[in-house]
């Protein structure tokens, strides 16, 4: 194959205030024709900026190539004027972005982004760049394309907007299709047609893709070559199967090692690398990871490794060939280490609670509980309709275990966890904390409960105030709650800030000098300040690297060990919730659909949808395609649920009975429930 894409000693560096900051350094690498590529990483390690540099997209945001080539099919970006770079963009380089709702202009419609960006490339009339674009819309898998052509992007739902991204891209026929991190806020069965509609365009279409992400199981699945940076740097690239097989470079093997399997021991410590990527203002010297690698010595600390072959593998490591000879098989055997030799105890608080209640006891019921929103009537005759976020669900949360939540955006997880707590008010239904009923308490009475119940929060950065101290808004429960003296409170929050693993001396500092994992860990510290019972965990770990991940479900599981705590998790990475769960609930458009205890849920799961969600898990194995059988389409809209069975118009077993009768959540044996005319086990 010829070479498309050809990069070399690519050097960005961002104006800031402070003077200039390297964002990136001697990145080298290339693309073929025909190929697909994936970019690998932590957060903060180049990726995007790499990206954007090819397209010269840093140009409006301080940034500026200081070094290198980057040359697409004999001509070399880096030095083109910006008029040769406005007929390269969309035509022969596209980009499909992570947010598309930021990339989409909320007033214009699709059709008309779509068409503009057809007109400014190609000399054909509107009428017929409206109907190449609808054509486009159709192959993405957007169904009415003619009525989605004129809606604004605010109508379509997030795997939607993002195909309909992929065919604004499209549009015009490119070479070359970078996609940044085009799944990362996606579902995934959603996230499963995605790549699957990447894979199919790019044979179709004959294109290249680069592809960015910090998902490895994506990256097995899509990529021929994977490039793995840190810090602005390539610390290693090589064929999928290579990297996956043999990593040489301590950073891809702690990346590989911090997946969590679907065969991991439940409750086990996961291997995650320990700190975190450094910051591009005040980089370590020498080689830039030594200071998390197991195998550092005194040269890695003092001189940098140059990227070079050794042994057919491009890797920047003094220490590759000893690694290489230690590899033990294939990275499988990497993921998981014996929990006992990965254990580190952390300290307990000096007030941990210590319980003896048996894991039987119950902490929540919930009974028969409805949660629904009005929507606005168009017109004074139009009937009066509902969002059936929460419909008719019924559980119970054991005290000191951790029940999980799954289901795809719109199913009403988040919903019936604030609802749980009172954030919301139900609709109908009844909720009993502790034996007390919930529902229709007033704040006075609610207050007094909530010291019991308390959050961590998805985007930790949103949920502290950025002119607060850390320090402050973990002691601001305390304060609230008339908890503690001023001096007791500044010896608690230290305590906590110990106990979450940060330095207790920190609680000066505010949150933007801290990483998001770090950030996170401050939202639990304020978390269990009151010494709680019970946490509500709303996709607490979804935003964060795969390593980050790790440590900071390590942390709720010793927390939940010292302090007896029970956790309602939820989350959409399925692994993660297998791996800290010890019963899953499933939810679908407002309804459970299935219980079961963790393991038996992934190994026997009884209904249609659940074994869809789990069939869509990408796999980090390279070769192993995913299951043919993925959940097709998207979730209908709560407002206008389907008759019978919910699942019934995406599940590949649905009779006519599914379609009349709605299933109830029945009892299969003593743990398992399931809502299904016709269970699988």
């Amino acid at each position: 194959m010829e070479t498309l894409l050809d990069i070399r000693e690519l050097s960005v560096d961002f104006r800031t205030k402070q003077g200039p900051l390297k964002a990136i350094a001697n990145v080298t690498f290339s693309i073929k024709q025909g190929e697909t590529v994936c970019l690998v990483g932590e957060s903060g390690s180049g990726k995007t900026v790499t990206s954007k540099a090819i397209m010269r997209l840093i140009d409006y945001e301080h940034g500026s190539i200081t070094g290198g080539s980057i040359v697409l099919e004999g001509r070399d970006v880096a030095a083109l004027p910006e008029a040769e770079l406005r007929k390269i963009r969309g035509k022969r380089v596209a980009m499909v972005f992570q947010e598309p709702m930021a990339a989409f202009d909320p007033v214009f419609t699709i059709g008309q982004q779509i068409v503009e960006t057809i007109l400014r490339h190609e000399r054909i009339g509107r009428r017929e760049a409206w109907e190449r674009g609808a054509r486009l819309l159709e192959r993405v898998g957007i169904p009415e394309p003619a009525i989605r052509m004129k809606q604004y992007p605010g109508e379509l739902s997030g795997g939607m907007l993002q195909r309909a991204m992929i065919a604004m891209a499209l549009s015009c026929g490119p070479e070359l299709l970078i996609a940044d991190e085009p799944t990362t806020a996606l579902d995934v069965t959603i996230q499963a047609q995605i790549l699957q509609l990447l894979q199919e365009i790019k044979r179709e279409f004959g294109m290249s893709i680069l592809l960015i992400t910090h998902d490895l199981g994506i990256a097995a699945e899509i990529a021929d070559r994977i490039v793995v940076m840190y810090a602005g740097r390539i610390v290693e690239q090589g064929t999928t199967a290579e990297l996956f097989e043999n990593p040489r470079h301590p950073y891809t093997r702690g990346l590989l090692k911090s997946i969590a399997p679907l065969d991991s021991i439940r409750g086990s410590k996961l291997f995650s690398i320990k700190g975190a990527i450094p910051s591009l203002a005040s980089l370590p010297s020498g080689c830039l990871f030594h200071p998390r690698c197991e195998y550092a010595s005194d040269r890695c600390r003092t001189e940098a490794p140059p990227l070079v072959d050794r042994s057919g593998r491009e890797v920047a490591c003094w220490h590759a060939e000893r690694i290489a000879a230690e590899a033990n098989g294939p990275c499988g055997n990497l993921w998981m280490e014996e929990a006992a030799g990965l254990e580190t105890e952390l300290p307990v608080a000096p007030d941990a609670r210590k319980t003896n209640d048996p894991a039987s006891d119950t902490l929540f019921v919930v009974e028969h509980l409805h949660k629904y929103y009005p929507v606005k009537r168009k017109g004074l005759t139009a009937a009066r309709t509902y969002i059936r976020a929460v419909d008719d669900v019924s559980f119970s949360i054991r005290r000191n275990e951790t029940f999980g939540l799954v289901g795809e955006s719109g199913s009403g997880k988040s919903t019936l966890g604030r609802v749980l707590l009172q954030m919301e008010r139900a609709t109908s239904g009844q909720v009993r904390f502790q034996g007390e009923e919930l529902t229709g308490l007033g704040s006075k009475e609610l207050r007094s409960l909530r010291r019991e119940m308390q959050v961590i929060f998805q985007d930790p950065y949103g949920s502290l105030n950025p002119r607060w101290t850390i320090g402050e808004s973990i002691a601001e429960p305390l304060q609230v709650h008339g908890v503690l003296s001023a001096a007791d409170r500044k010896r608690r929050t230290e305590e906590l800030l110990q106990l979450v693993g940060l330095d207790p001396a920190s609680g000066g500092k505010y949150p933007h000098e801290f990483s998001g994992g770090q950030r996170q860990r401050i939202g639990i510290a304020r978390a269990i300040a009151l010494n709680p019972s019970f946490i509500l965990a709303d996709e607490a770990v979804s935003a964060l690297d795969v390593s980050v991940q790790a440590q900071i479900i390590n942390l709720l599981q010793q927390l939940q060990r010292q302090l007896g705590l029970t956790y309602l998790f939820i989350a959409h990475g399925l692994q993660i919730v297998r791996h800290i769960s010890d019963r899953i609930g499933v939810m679908y458009l407002g309804k459970l659909v299935e219980i079961a205890p963790s393991g038996e849920l992934f190994r026997r799961p009884a209904h249609p949808y659940t074994k869809l969600l789990i069939d869509s898990i990408p796999q980090p194995i390279p070769g192993q395609p995913r299951s043919a059988a993925a959940v097709k389409g998207e979730i209908p809209s709560p407002a206008h649920p389907p008759s019978g069975c919910r699942f019934h118009t995406r599940c590949p077993f649905a009779t006519a009975r599914c379609r009349e009768e709605e299933p109830a959540l029945r009892s299969l044996d003593e743990e398992r429930f399931a809502a299904c005319h016709y269970p699988l086990t």
